[in-house]
């Protein structure tokens, strides 16, 4: 069971209906103990405000969304490196517990997987060195890999984890159900990071079928995925952080009230996490 104080609301999940304001009060209003705004979102409440909003609700910020987006140019050019760095002040200003890291797939016009390997290393190492200075952790989040080519071609938390022992403190993983539940390695991975690595755990489901892998996500408890399980893996490793609920659902969740959303993520967090 998880209860409305170890939950976090990742605005995604309502990104059609409310803004960063709406969810911040939601958040207050239903009991839910976190949130995990995404930068377009906040951008457009501005950052000072949405920090003083979220300290002022008594909500802690389980992670910004998101950095990344190494790859697509072949290079690491200086408006990735800008745009991370901003991504980097504005989780230290509302104080994220983490700034998860999407780290970009193929380079365009390009088959070059090791290439897309070296450059993502490369952006990553670039923006830790400058995350260190204003203290904030990078999550890398490992996606599916149908995501390899064009989001993200980390996809594993072992592949995630050996970047970060070649890049050493400060940084770790955000793990989500939704991209690592296959994997038979993951609970031997997820002892491999450890209480410190392991910065982020985001939940919801794999529907089967499925209409659409990138915006048919399901609610806790509407698919295939043992969540209870792969969360104790996480808290037999000492994780204690708030479980971040991100769910992409074009034709339901985001078409639905969200107070019925938030209703819902809390009573599946009891019921069936």
């Amino acid at each position: 069971m998880i209860t409305p104080d170890k939950l976090s609301l990742n605005t995604a999940t309502v990104r059609e209906k409310w803004n960063l304001a709406n969810c911040i009060e939601g958040c207050a209003r239903h009991g839910i103990g976190g949130i995990a705004p995404w930068r377009d979102k906040l951008q457009e409440m501005g950052t000072d405000k949405a920090a003083r909003a979220i300290s002022d609700a008594g909500l802690r910020v389980s992670g910004l969304c998101r950095g990344g987006w190494f790859t697509a140019a072949g290079a690491i050019t200086q408006d990735v490196i800008d745009d991370n760095r901003r991504a980097v002040d504005e989780a230290a200003t509302i104080n994220a517990e983490c700034l998860v890291m999407v780290v970009g797939g193929l380079a365009d016009n390009s088959r070059d997987l090791p290439h897309a390997h070296e450059l993502v290393e490369e952006g990553l190492a670039r923006t830790l060195e400058y995350a260190r200075t204003v203290g904030v952790k990078i999550a890398i989040e490992p996606l599916h890999p149908m995501y390899a080519a064009d989001r993200a071609c980390v996809n594993t938390t072992r592949q995630a984890l050996d970047i970060c022992d070649r890049l050493g403190d400060g940084i770790g993983c955000a793990i989500d159900v939704y991209h690592v539940w296959w994997d038979h390695e993951l609970r031997t991975q997820l002892k491999r990071a450890g209480r410190d690595r392991l910065m982020a755990f985001h939940i919801c489901d794999w529907l089967d079928p499925t209409s659409n892998l990138l915006t048919d996500r399901g609610m806790m408890g509407d698919g295939v995925i043992d969540i209870p399980l792969l969360r104790s893996y996480a808290e037999e490793e000492g994780f204690n952080g708030l479980y971040e609920v991100e769910i992409f659902s074009a034709e339901n969740w985001w078409i639905r009230d969200p107070d019925e959303v938030l209703e819902t993520i809390i009573e599946r967090g009891r019921t069936v996490c």
